[in-house]
């Protein structure tokens, strides 16, 4: 299952039923779980200063699509799945299923949750905390550095089921939370609150999101969209959702 033009290091460590393609390179201080694949021409754990030592872990099951970058010493839960010419850079500690877009570019020191989504060609920067169920969307930009060039890191904090749409800038040290919806071609300075609607350059409130309906003739509401959006979730977190707006009809 391995090409017989890929590069694999001695200190490796590869589960069952992995697959690596054509000249790609694993370094020593990777682990790589079961039934994962990795496409041609990747770089997997490349030695860094920057890292702390850990090797690299990407979890079961994942795939990796070709002309691949990730640094040593992050770790990915299982099922992690990437498009195309993907980066990847130390201490960047993903949870299950996360998925990147092709030419994404994630600088590191990032902590991101579960059931992640990163359409193609996102860049996080260093230190931003991503929460569980975030969609982020083609060209949006997390950034933190408050006043570039300088030392300072003021890291960006996207919460549980926030979606931030196309071409958008979150600018340092902002906090996005719970459920909001940042609208295409946003530059966001300041906090948003949870389950409203902001957009515009600079980004400001336009209205909760509760007030926004479906454009499929039902009437229905589009947010929280975890009310209606169920695809690609596993079934009993599903449930959980369902429950819980069963519930809430019921008060």
């Amino acid at each position: 299952m391995i090409h017989p033009t890929a590069i694999i290091g001695e200190g490796a460590r590869l589960g069952s039923g992995v697959k690596i393609g054509a000249y790609t390179i694993i370094h020593d201080n990777v682990m790589i779980g079961d039934n994962t694949e990795i496409g041609s021409h990747c770089e997997i754990g490349i030695p860094s200063t920057l890292s702390d030592g850990s090797p690299l872990i990407i979890g079961k099951s994942s795939l990796i699509r070709s002309h691949s970058i990730f640094y040593a010493g992050s770790s990915f839960g299982d099922r992690l799945s990437t498009g195309h010419r993907v980066t990847v850079r130390e201490l960047t500690r993903a949870g299950e299923a996360f998925q990147i877009g092709t030419l994404g570019d994630i600088q590191g020191h990032c902590t991101i949750g579960d059931y992640v989504k990163f359409h193609s060609n996102v860049h996080i920067g260093q230190h931003s905390v991503i929460g569980n169920y975030v969609w982020i969307f083609p060209y949006v930009v997390l950034t933190n550095d408050p006043h570039p060039p300088s030392m300072v890191m003021m890291g960006v904090t996207i919460e549980d089921f926030v979606a931030i749409a196309t071409m958008s800038i979150v600018l340092p040290g902002v906090t996005v939370r719970h459920g909001a919806l940042v609208g295409a071609h946003s530059s966001v300075n300041r906090d948003v609150a949870a389950d409203t609607v902001v957009a515009g350059s600079p980004a400001k409130y336009i209205c909760d999101t509760s007030a926004i309906k479906l454009k499929d003739g039902s009437g229905e509401r589009a947010y929280p969209w975890r009310r209606h959006f169920h695809r690609g979730y596993p079934d009993d977190v599903v449930a959980e959702w369902l429950a819980e707006f069963s519930a809430s009809s019921v008060i």
